[in-house]
């Protein structure tokens, strides 16, 4: 299945698709709001909660603007390269969860709850920590056993 039918499809299937998707797949982060989707052969991930997909629509918006410049992106708004996105879901994810008091990402909902609670709102958490573990992400390296070819 081409990529383009699968998003079609996968639009027309749900229209509450998870925002960090991309993270959870890695396996950088969790979520107890989410629920794998299986198209095709192809895995995707859902959002059981309307307002657990409004706060992490609202976050993902904010990370991606406030580590714009600390990515060298000039236009915020465009679609950012995968390795890009990785470093902004799971370094913003990661960082988010040891300002809320967690030891790692492993519910993204209650992450993004005790963040509220603590700062009064997504837009008030201090990003200048966040962007900073944004920048040091780094995605894991390929392993040097590949055959050529492959």
């Amino acid at each position: 299945m081409e990529e383009n039918e699968f998003k079609t499809i996968f639009s027309g299937y749900d229209p509450q698709r998870c925002h960090f998707n991309k993270a959870i797949l890695l396996g950088c982060a969790g979520c107890s709001r989410s629920q794998r989707v299986l198209i095709a052969e192809r895995e995707a991930l859902s959002c059981l909660s309307r307002a657990g997909h409004a706060r992490c629509g609202e976050l993902l918006g904010l990370l991606r603007e406030k580590a714009a410049f600390a990515l060298g992106i000039t236009q915020v708004g465009q679609r950012l390269p995968h390795g890009k996105e990785m470093k902004v879901e799971c370094g913003g994810l990661q960082a988010l969860s040891a300002l809320s008091g967690h030891a790692d990402p492993g519910d993204i909902d209650a992450i993004l709850q005790a963040a509220i609670r603590q700062y009064g709102s997504l837009a008030e958490i201090p990003y200048g920590e966040v962007v900073r573990a944004v920048s040091r992400y780094a995605l894991r390296k390929r392993s040097g056993n590949r055959r050529p070819g492959e």
